[in-house]
């Protein structure tokens, strides 16, 4: 009997949970805040070599719901390097034809850097060489609770039917509505956990999980990944015929 099951074939959708930055920094005996700043220049270098591998679509996990747990100091840090990022990267993704965009609840930044978030969304949103996502005060269960609320609020008003509501109701209203699901998703760091990432959008998603600090995570790790994914069968239940 055939199913749906498939080989992986070439991935188009990569997400990663860019893990390890503050441990690679406090190994060296340095501040977190220089791992942080770090991994932005490697996010710049994935960034860079993604298309070429046949990724489409890259989506990065830079800041969690729960991160605001951390200090004052390195929150702080962090959102400084969002926004230089932001204002020294838009010439270039604009150069080579990156689209920018946000998932999250932004109403928790500060209006400056939301300011900045949504001027470099609207001026790379015409290219299509590479899709990249960042999540920023992202959460996925709080990406789920505010879909729900949405989803309430419609039917409420009499706008939708509680009977005809799909998972591709819910899906239309994530913060991914118009992302496609990611095929594979990295963490680096060694760590083994999601972390609430993409829980609904990477429900058959294929997982690989490095030792490698974020900050060391090269471009030829990540080919090497890519490349084992299309060695993997993707049976999304099924049992392969």
């Amino acid at each position: 009997m055939t199913t749906d099951a498939t080989s992986s074939g070439p991935v188009e959708h990569v997400a990663i949970i860019m893990d390890g930055n503050g441990r690679w920094a406090t190994g060296r005996g340095w501040p977190r805040l220089v791992g942080h700043r770090k991994g932005a220049e490697r996010v710049k270098e994935i960034v860079r070599a993604a298309p070429d591998m046949g990724i489409r679509w890259l989506t990065l996990y830079a800041f969690s719901t729960e991160n605001w747990k951390r200090s004052t100091e390195e929150v702080l840090g962090l959102m400084a390097i969002f926004a230089r990022y932001i204002e020294r990267e838009a010439d270039r993704l604009a150069a080579e034809s990156v689209r920018m965009r946000f998932i999250g609840d932004r109403s928790r930044l500060d209006p400056k850097l939301q300011k900045l978030m949504a001027g470099i969304e609207a001026r790379t949103a015409p290219y299509t060489r590479l899709n990249l996502t960042v999540a920023i005060n992202y959460g996925g269960r709080d990406e789920i609770a505010r879909a729900a609320r949405d989803i309430a609020c419609a039917v409420a008003a009499g706008l939708m039917d509680p009977a005809k509501i799909t998972a591709e109701t819910i899906s239309q209203h994530l913060d991914t509505a118009d992302i496609p699901d990611p095929d594979l998703v990295i963490r680096t760091s060694g760590e083994t956990r999601t972390s609430n990432f993409l829980p609904w959008q990477a429900a058959y998603a294929e997982y690989e999980f490095t030792e490698t600090l974020w900050p060391d995570f090269t471009p030829e790790e990540l080919g090497l990944i890519v490349a084992r994914f299309g060695n993997r069968e993707r049976r999304y239940g099924g049992v392969l015929a």
